[in-house]
């Protein structure tokens, strides 16, 4: 099922951009810098891996925020809609140790965990005011298509041998589809636009529950960016 959708997505992408074509002088190419946040303990997915980890490692799931990078191409459909298909860019690493465990030599048993997210993005805009005004807020909302990747790696407990310490590393990836939500504002002229907008999304992915503490990852969040944009 998630590999039809995916597909369908794909083709859908491809027809957007088709049908842009008698608009192609005003098209857009944007490019964006942001800070994402991922979804809060509170409102994460049950069974996420990392508000397991929190149950026995130290770190804070803010340490997850970080830097956004990414572009998007935007194509009008009349003077008010406009279709967007756009990349991002985001990845973090936070160093965490076991709250209750030491080792032997009385250091902490420490591990990072990194997480990757590439969001591909296929939105729907809304422009109230037009795409010909100097102020243009904007609404929309899409389907994403959510390429990621999670890691554990350096230090680890193995309490079904007595509690011997042990190095390793277990990875997960793959990609999720989810919904995307947009809103924001640009000031723009014939050939040039800046602005500011919020986007989110959501999606969630099953996890090896042999490998990790939690049978989930819960990959949505928020991303504030600032955007430049070229008209052509």
């Amino acid at each position: 099922m998630r590999n039809r959708l995916v597909t369908c997505l794909l083709v859908a992408g491809v027809a957007l951009l088709g049908s842009a074509d008698t608009a192609r002088a005003q098209q857009t190419l944007n490019l964006s810098l942001g800070y994402f946040t991922p979804r809060g303990e509170d409102a994460r997915a049950q069974g996420d891996v990392l508000n397991e980890n929190l149950t026995f490692l130290t770190f804070d799931l803010s340490e997850f925020n970080g830097a956004s990078v990414g572009a998007e191409w935007l194509m009008p459909f009349g003077e008010y809609v406009e279709g967007g298909i756009g990349i991002s860019f985001s990845r973090r690493t936070v160093a965490s140790v076991y709250t209750d465990y030491i080792d032997d030599d009385g250091t902490e048993i420490d591990q990072d965990l990194r997480l990757r997210l590439v969001p591909l993005a296929f939105t729907i805009r809304l422009t109230p005011l037009g795409r010909a005004s100097v102020v243009q807020p904007y609404v929309g909302a899409g389907l994403g298509i959510v390429n990621w990747r999670y890691s554990e790696s350096g230090e680890f407990v193995d309490f079904g041998a007595g509690g011997m310490i042990f190095r390793d590393q277990f990875v997960a990836n793959g990609s999720q589809v989810g919904p995307v939500v947009v809103g924001g504002i640009r000031f723009g002229s014939d050939t040039v636009s800046a602005g500011g907008e919020v986007r989110y999304h959501a999606a969630e992915a099953d996890l090896d529950e042999g490998l990790f503490a939690g049978p989930r990852i819960d990959l949505g969040g928020w991303t504030y960016n600032v955007t430049v944009g070229y008209r052509f």
